[in-house]
């Protein structure tokens, strides 16, 4: 296992403090582990531009996207106890999909379906299921932006958007294409169909309280509303609507702010972009993937999800949606993209990278080979506004000896 050069590591603090003082990032955080050990810290720049408040350590972010992996582990988690397998339809666990309609090839309106089969948990997890984003291109983005399915946190609840979901047909026939989506979102409904829980309940049970993530939540914890962070983009339209979005904004133009944040009472439960945490928290997760699973999964099972499931890389599957990663070189696991080849995907890295990020540009990746755990937090919305992620992995590559 190869150790850091403390000379490069310093190189870091150097690249974040750039991108504070031109104004990309408001503030931010890089935490890396080694081996189980911190090898290094640090954070610079503000929680909240206008109170003057630091981003500290035990900041509280909205990790979005990161979310998606802490759904697909709990999901697993029924799988092992042989309570669902991959298989199955998700017409046996929500009905309102059963009689699947999807769009035919080069549809022009949403009318224009054929009948095709309800996707599998399988392809709900890897994103080849038929479900899309209302910030991706094409018809279905573009339906599912108009009837505003996009599970916000204040949106009614989890069943609830589900059920809007339903009534609009799949993108392409399940297994076909790779298109990132809601479907994890919708696999926190069957967990709890399958569970008779709330997902936060399910979460907290399977996830949080044994790995001692006691301030990641759907709503902000109470005791961690002052610590809470805002949210900011650079863009004039809207930071969510990448059809849509506008540049020449101001370069931090806030977008929600602590005070007034949807995530202080959540009601839907978003498995697919839902959480709020402190980076401590989630490296408590990643740990617990690269460790083995820390007793909340079995190792077995947690290797076969950082497999890649996809028939080649996510670009051989002629993906036109947006996308938290590279998609040459770049396969699918259960909850997370898997590096196959670091030059076709042009970012350093190692065969077996696990990783994902979310929206507000948070990132993470687990390195198998140098034992790695990696976690990014800033709040800047979209997180395709700055390749931060590209050149933090080449940063911290380039520490390594």
């Amino acid at each position: 296992m190869a150790g850091f050069d403390t000379a490069r590591l310093a190189r870091i603090p150097d690249w974040m403090q750039t991108y504070v003082d031109s104004q990309k990032f408001a503030g931010c955080a890089t935490l890396i582990a080694q081996g189980g050990r911190e090898v290094f810290y640090h954070d610079c720049g503000m929680r909240d531009v206008a109170g003057g408040l630091p981003w500290q350590r035990d900041t509280v972010a909205r990790i979005y996207s990161m979310t998606k992996p802490v759904t697909s582990v709990v999901l697993m988690t029924l799988v092992e106890r042989g309570l669902c397998q991959l298989d199955q339809p998700l017409s046996d666990f929500i009905p309102a999909f059963a009689d699947m309609q999807c769009l035919i090839p080069n549809a022009a309106s949403i009318d224009q379906t054929e009948p095709c089969a309800s996707p599998t948990l399988h392809q709900l997890l890897t994103h080849t299921s038929g479900m899309s984003y209302p910030f991706n291109p094409g018809v279905l983005g573009k339906a599912m932006h108009d009837a505003d399915i996009v599970f916000r946190a204040d949106d009614g609840t989890l069943q609830e958007a589900v059920a809007r979901l339903a009534k609009l047909p799949l993108a392409f026939r399940p297994g076909t294409r790779w298109e990132y989506s809601v479907s994890i979102d919708v696999l926190g409904r069957v967990i709890e169909v399958i569970t008779g829980k709330t997902l936060e309940q399910m979460f907290i049970e399977t996830v949080f309280d044994p790995l001692g993530m006691d301030e990641t939540r759907f709503s902000v914890p109470k005791n961690a509303v002052d610590r809470f962070a805002s949210l900011y983009t650079p863009l004039a339209g809207n930071s969510f609507d990448l059809n849509a979005a506008k540049p020449g904004g101001a370069p931090l133009r806030l977008v929600d702010s602590p005070e007034q944040s949807i995530f202080l009472s959540a009601t839907v439960h978003s498995g697919g972009g839902g959480l709020v945490g402190t980076i401590d928290d989630y490296l408590k997760f990643t740990e617990a993937l690269r460790t083995g699973g820390a007793g909340i999964i079995s190792p077995h099972i947690l290797s076969f999800m950082m497999r890649n499931h996809l028939p080649g890389d996510i670009a051989s599957m002629g993906p036109q949606s947006f996308a938290e990663q590279p998609m040459e070189g770049m396969g699918f696991g259960l909850g997370g993209a898997v590096v196959l080849d670091p030059a076709r995907a042009r970012v350093p890295g190692s065969v077996g990278d696990f990783s994902w990020g979310g929206m507000a540009s948070t990132f993470f990746w687990i390195d198998p080979v140098h034992d790695l755990s990696v976690v990014f937090f800033t709040q800047l919305s979209p997180s395709s506004s700055y390749p931060a992620r590209s050149q933090l992995k080449a940063l911290v590559h380039g520490a390594l000896t």
